[in-house]
């Protein structure tokens, strides 16, 4: 480790097993690794008898052989018969498919994860493309709405208004002490759903389970946590069986005070840990990425990961179209954190081609709940200033698309069924191939559907969309979706940050995350219309992201850690793999 302390080299025999020291009562299980060597030391301090059973990390079910049965002191405890892993995913997947819902199969897997957490990691990794739309969106927003209706046992760590003073004492009580990941929301934008309060905490669960099972993030290194400060929800204050605070949401200067002392809380508890800023309001979230991105290693997914997906998914799109980046003018519908957050990732991507700053923002143009952003608005909120332009004004979409006459419209109001029919047909009008993004989550939310699009262009659209659409058959070819998921981004960050030991994290290396995805892509995918890779190769992605991230932390002279060897081998090899253990 490189930061006054000493030089840390890494050898082959143990680099392997430094980013899974995790604890079980203070112990330190030992955590498999494809390049484990015979004579590491194994860990013997276990659970005995009973209490094995129901630690999900460690859990196996029936796949626990003869002898740790016998070593274990669990003969007895389980039926007679040993089976394998792969026999117990087939038990898995026929139970999953037998749920007569998505909600259900929700439900399902997390009740998976709560019992056997291999087990679910192995289920979820070797079905992904099935089984992101489950954990993630667009169920998981379903499953946040029905957050309290279906809760079962604790997941995460629920930090409220009334622990105000005592913050670190209670995160200490979050058992594994080697965290490298937390997700933390407060509830009030849960994707395109609003103020879910509490029942948001399914957010920061579902992310987490992408950080493990896209880019090999060892659960255990992985918190997710709710900042429960009330919730303005009528609905929910008046719910008796709500699970969070039943009060209005904290405000002002005792909620600023309360995040300060979670954020400090965590710096002084999980010194290593990269936080991660998820679903907070616009009044919020802005604020908080300025004030704590220089002072630890942070980001708002919302603004940054969303940016750099939509840019991975922009450059793409050029591919086809065989235009230049700075060619391209984007109208946006909705100009809060997500479409800020892209337009100036965009603006910075134009800038290092040489575009200068104020003709790169001239590019971009808003449409608010108001109508077009010009500076003739004297209604301006300071991070929609940069974007307001010096033309006439107009209160539409439309109107907006025939004076601006955009190459590219992306949706992030969270307003469905707002890329009418009229407003598609425009766009086709203006360009050979219209380039239209629906980004608003979940997929009840999206601003238009992958067959309206298709349809109303004739098959000329280029389409994405935050969740997903199916392939649609139009003029005797098969247009693909892609999905501007922004699991393509944040697993790989993450693993590029933590096998790096960055300090910081920039914009440059959200950046370089786009480019890495967007190379990722095949000429195969884009021949069909997908701008992203397929979601059975995230893996694969996720890799060549942190590789490119890992590279970019060097660059900034932002690293603490330093592999010998090849960087793609070595991160590799830093990548959890869900396979049981042997305790004998």
């Amino acid at each position: 480790i490189v930061g006054g302390q000493g030089i840390c080299i890494f050898q082959p025999a143990v680099r392997g097993t430094l980013l899974y020291n995790r604890f079980y009562h203070g112990k330190a299980p030992r955590m498999r690794h494809e390049n484990d060597s015979p004579h590491i030391q194994r860990n013997t301090h276990l659970p005995h008898g009973v209490a094995i059973l129901h630690d999900p990390a460690l859990h196996k079910g029936t796949a626990y052989t003869e002898e740790e049965r016998d070593a274990l002191g669990i003969r007895g405890l389980l039926p007679a018969r040993v089976f394998t892993e792969e026999e117990q995913l087939v038990r898995v997947m026929a139970n999953f498919q037998r749920q007569s819902t998505d909600l259900d199969k929700y439900i399902f897997l997390m009740a998976l994860q709560d019992r056997n957490e291999t087990l679910f990691y192995r289920t979820l990794l070797d079905n992904l493309e099935e089984m992101m739309p489950i954990v993630y969106t667009p169920t998981v927003g379903e499953a946040c709405r029905q957050f309290t209706n279906i809760w079962r046992q604790p997941r995460g760590m629920f930090l409220s208004s009334k622990d105000r003073g005592n913050i670190t004492a209670v995160l200490q009580n979050w058992p594994k002490k080697d965290v490298h990941i937390i997700v933390i929301t407060d509830g009030e934008r849960i994707l395109g759903l609003g103020d879910l309060g509490a029942d948001g905490m399914g957010i920061p669960i579902g992310k987490l389970s992408l950080y493990t099972a896209c880019a090999g993030i060892h659960p255990g290194q992985c918190m997710p946590i709710m900042l429960d400060v009330g919730t303005d929800s009528e609905e929910l204050l008046r719910n008796p069986l709500y699970i969070g605070l039943r009060q209005p949401r904290l405000r002002g200067d005792d909620y600023v005070d309360l995040v300060h002392e979670v954020i400090e809380g965590i710096k002084t508890t999980f010194p290593h840990a990269i936080i991660q800023f998820e679903d907070f309001g616009n009044k919020n979230a802005f604020w908080l990425l300025e004030k704590y991105r220089d002072q630890c290693c942070c980001f708002n997914d919302d603004i940054q990961g969303t940016a750099a997906v939509t840019l991975a998914g922009l450059f793409s799109a050029l591919r086809i179209t065989k235009k230049s980046l700075q060619e391209q003018k984007i109208l946006f519908l909705g100009a809060g954190e997500a479409g800020t957050g892209i337009a100036d990732l965009i603006v910075a991507a134009m800038m290092e081609v040489g575009m200068p700053l104020e003709e790169a923002r001239q590019r971009c143009y808003f449409v608010d709940s108001k109508g077009l952003v010009v500076k003739s608005r004297n209604d301006l909120q300071a991070h929609k200033v940069h974007y307001a332009h010096d033309c006439p004004f107009v209160s539409d979409l439309l109107g907006a698309i025939d004076t601006v006459k955009p190459t590219a419209l992306i949706g992030v109001s969270g307003q469905p069924q707002t890329f009418t029919q009229p407003i598609i047909e425009a766009m086709g009008r203006h360009n050979e191939h219209p380039i239209i993004f629906a980004l608003s989550n979940p997929t009840s939310k999206a601003e238009c559907t992958a067959e309206q699009a298709y349809q109303w262009t004739e098959g000329t659209a280029i389409f994405a969309s935050g969740s997903p659409f199916k392939p649609v058959h139009l003029n005797n070819r098969w247009h693909v979706p892609g999905q501007s998921n922004n699991a393509y981004i944040f697993p790989g960050l993450g693993l590029g940050l933590i096998t790096s030991g960055a300090k910081r994290i920039t914009e440059e290396m959200f950046m370089a995350s786009a480019k890495a995805l967007a190379d990722s892509v095949h000429e195969t995918d884009l021949a069909q219309g997908c701008l992203f890779p397929p979601l059975s190769d995230m893996r694969k992605t996720s890799l060549d992201i942190a590789v490119a991230v890992f590279q970019m932390v060097v660059e900034q002279e932002l690293s603490t850690l330093a592999p010998t060897g090849d960087l793609h081998d070595f991160i590799r090899t830093q990548m959890y793999q869900p396979s049981y253990e042997s305790y004998t």
